[in-house]
């Protein structure tokens, strides 16, 4: 983690959600962010409850310790728990609220009702409380969260007390599928069809999203990103407000720090001098053209709405999609 310039009191909060799918480079992404002076990245915050008592698919800090032995996370999961309840029975009561209130498919729910539902008023204010006690916590006045969930997402702007901004990061859906065949530590295989279909799924929610805050929202593609990292985090840092000066990558390296991230591509261990490849073509010689073309059939709208059969590389966007990015640039 940068070391910040605030202590996370009398600055406001900023929170820059990444949203979209899984295995688009949100991990590594997130922890160059958290590089930044000022900058936390927490991971997938949506996570901590589920996983801190044994009951998802990672119970290590990226600092390498227990959830529950990690200072800043003993904190946040202890600092906000009701009389009556322990710790984990109040972690339980959270995902059981997550499980039914913010779920991808209850996105435009979200959007359109938040004001209206006690579930979604009693998350907000659940989020606002845990946003600034990791901000307390930190020392941090920019929290990246990576949890890629649409729904959660379309919340923050009824959470008091911070600044949503928005990073749509998105991969060609065949680097993806590859991806998901791989077996990742605790990460487990997934099938082209339904790595495909939560692809779709996750992007197009997202798009709600920003297409409703487009002065608050950016768009990336992760090939943009590893093409030009240099250039896609001046682009993030522009959105948040802040000078590019503080960008903490060189060319294509970057030297990351110990980071606090709750789940995440176990990459998220690795730390010291870090080069970001500029290519992520190993799934052309690798996927099976059985999935290469199911993965096509399924995802092409969206392909093509992101320029995966142009071949041309684009700068990041601002604005609330994909159709408003910049000139064509080259690695």
């Amino acid at each position: 983690m940068a070391t910040a310039s605030a202590k996370g009191e009398g600055a406001q909060l900023t929170v820059l959600y990444i949203t979209g799918w899984c295995r688009s480079g949100s991990t590594i992404l997130g922890n160059v962010l958290n590089e930044v002076p000022g900058f936390f990245h927490v991971g997938e915050l949506s996570f901590l409850w589920k996983n801190a008592y044994g009951n998802g698919s990672n119970t290590l800090c990226g600092c390498g310790q227990q959830l529950l032995e990690c200072g800043i996370w003993d904190t946040v999961l202890t600092s906000d728990v009701p009389a009556g309840l322990t710790p984990r029975a109040h972690a339980e009561e959270v995902v059981r609220r997550q499980q039914a209130a913010v779920r991808t498919r209850h996105t435009l729910r979200v959007l359109d009702e938040a004001g209206d539902s006690q579930a979604l008023h009693a998350h907000a204010d659940f989020l606002a409380r845990t946003y600034r006690t990791i901000a307390r916590a930190t020392g941090s006045t920019v929290l990246v969260d990576s949890g890629k969930f649409p729904s959660e997402a379309a919340l923050l702007p009824r959470v008091e007390g911070i600044r949503p901004l928005y990073l749509h990061l998105v991969r060609d859906p065949r680097a993806v599928t590859h991806s998901w065949t791989k077996t990742k530590q605790y990460v487990v295989p997934m099938s082209a069809a339904r790595s495909t279909a939560y692809w779709l799924g996750f992007n197009a929610a997202s798009e709600e999203v920003t297409r409703r805050f487009p002065a608050q929202s950016l768009f990336l593609r992760y090939e943009d990103f590893i093409a030009a990292p240099d250039r896609a985090v001046d682009t993030v840092l522009d959105l948040v407000g802040v000078p590019r000066a503080q960008n903490p990558v060189k060319g294509r390296t970057v030297v990351l720090g110990k980071n606090h991230t709750v789940t995440g591509n176990p990459d998220r261990f690795r730390s010291g001098p870090t080069l970001l490849r500029g290519e992520d073509d190993a799934w052309k010689g690798e996927l099976a053209s059985g999935a290469k073309a199911l993965t096509v059939a399924l995802a092409w709208p969206l392909m093509a709405k992101y320029g995966y059969f142009s071949g041309a590389r684009r700068a990041p966007s601002g604005g609330s999609g994909p159709d408003a990015a910049g000139v064509e640039t080259r690695p």
